[in-house]
């Protein structure tokens, strides 16, 4: 995968991003025909669709993690983030703005390849069905991010002339949906199981899979959420022994990998994860050889540390030691300055400069689908099979399993392990939203009735100058 991503930034990826409202048109006097031709061509421009979501991914945190219960910034109250933690996200935020716009530039780079690809001869573009099926899963996703941040978007789902996209109206997510579903569903059809080689690290058959499946859970389609998950289970994937290892940038061609946004040190193709969730302070980045400061953010609440069992195995890389570290010796070395005194670890990485962290950003892991699976089975009332697929979870963090609890109860413990194995990978909003419980739990924060979605950007609402195409969501002015 590095050498995929390193190809973004020596290919001739022609469409870039601008302050329009859907990125139209490429920046380059070249005709896109003659771009088009071989199969190469195709995977070239599939490949870019990588680079925008190496971008987007770095601020996935801000809408998954620290907008939720599970993650606070303790310390700085003026950035982005703060502002999502608080709930005083305004539509001018110029992160609304470039995730915006990164998501349409990734759609409009797919729909390009899929308007180019679709009258390609196949002995020509020998991998024609795989480069389609790629493309509908980078859009799926796409689309899939979108209704989960901003609710109703546009659908588009051709190439546009500027004046086309300026009277692209606002679509239902419903019928958005139906659009990410038919998309994952051709995806699923046409990618492979597996990739070697240079081309490790692209979507795969059982990360279309694993994102349909997850999608039929937002929906509440219980049923299909079950069959596309038991199909995942299926596929040969199982949890790593050891929790820990699936953070280690050493390891990450695991049994538990379905997909990530993959990152390297170097060549700018790096993140910035692991000096952003830092606390600042001098002696503890010397001591796990991080250069650069700390950026005091996405930080463990004391709620969530608190949840967890002293002795779970999750426990330590997920939440750290609060109010400081633990030396080679293993004494306590306390946090002195005012920085955060909460941090996680499962992005703690030694890195040679400042924001080069090759810390992955797992979209989806096995073991996001086996509490899927068993959520989805305990939905359709067959608790029993549902304890079974999440004491697998359980037994590897080393804390007790469950036996005996009725539906209700399952539930919860479901709902609560997510917590536990999956927090700071960009899920507990989206799980709260999904609950129906993020108001009740986030209230106290200052969450409004309408906070379920964030504000459409100002700015893209100026473009287009038309309320009956481009409002704003209920609730922000």
């Amino acid at each position: 995968m590095k050498k995929i991503v390193l190809l973004l930034f020596v290919s001739t990826i022609l469409v870039s991003c601008s302050n329009d409202f859907i990125d139209l048109l490429p920046k380059s006097t070249v005709s896109i025909d003659i771009l088009y031709k071989t199969d190469k061509d195709f995977q070239d421009a599939v490949i870019g669709g990588y680079s925008v979501l190496q971008n987007q991914y770095q601020n996935m945190w801000i809408f998954g993690d620290v907008r939720g219960d599970d993650s606070e910034t303790q310390i700085i109250k003026s950035d982005a983030w703060s502002y999502s933690d608080l709930f005083i996200m305004t539509s001018t935020d110029g992160t609304l703005n470039s995730t915006w716009r990164n998501y349409y530039s990734l759609i409009y780079r797919v729909n390009m390849v899929l308007n180019h690809i679709e009258n390609t001869d196949p002995a020509v573009v020998t991998n024609k069905a795989r480069h389609i099926a790629e493309a509908k899963f980078l859009r799926a996703l796409a689309y899939f991010d979108l209704v989960r941040i901003f609710g109703d978007v546009p659908l588009v789902i051709k190439q546009l002339s500027a004046p086309e996209a300026l009277l692209t109206p606002r679509e239902k997510v419903d019928v958005i949906y139906d659009l990410i579903i038919s998309d994952l569903m051709d995806a699923e059809q046409n990618l492979p199981n597996s990739y070697t080689g240079a081309n490790i690290g692209r979507v795969t058959r059982g990360a279309a899979k694993t994102i349909l499946g997850k999608v039929y859970l937002t929906r509440h389609d219980f049923v299909k959420a079950e069959s596309k998950l038991q199909e995942v289970t299926n596929m040969g994937y199982s949890l790593v022994p050891v929790y820990n290892n699936l953070f280690d940038p050493a390891n990450k061609r695991n049994s538990e990998y379905i997909f990530d946004i993959e990152y390297a040190s170097g060549n700018n193709i790096s993140n910035i994860f692991t000096n952003r969730f830092l606390p600042n302070q001098a002696a503890f980045q010397t001591f796990y050889g991080v250069k650069g400061i700390g950026g005091e953010a996405n930080s463990p609440t004391e709620e969530l540390r608190h949840l967890f069992e002293d002795h779970d195995k999750r426990k330590d890389i997920t939440v750290g030691v609060y109010g400081g570290w633990t030396g080679k010796d293993g004494e306590f070395i306390p946090i002195t300055a005012s920085t955060s005194m909460g941090y996680t670890k499962k992005y703690l990485y030694p890195i040679p400069a400042s924001d080069d962290s090759p810390c992955n950003w797992h979209v989806t892991r096995y073991g996001d689908v086996v509490l899927m699976y068993a959520e989805a089975l305990n939905e359709n009332g067959k608790t029993n099979e549902a304890l079974t697929w999440l004491n697998m979870i359980r037994t590897r963090a080393g804390v007790s399993t469950y036996s005996g609890l009725t539906q209700s109860e399952t539930r919860e413990a479901i709902y609560t392990e997510r917590r536990f194995e999956l927090s700071f990978e960009g899920h507990r909003w989206f799980d709260l939203v999904r609950y129906g419980r993020a108001y009740e739990k986030m209230a106290p924060k200052g969450m409004k009735p309408y906070m379920t979605v964030f504000p459409i950007p100002w700015s893209q609402i100026q473009v287009v100058n038309n309320k009956s195409i481009l409002w704003q969501n209920e609730g922000y002015s």
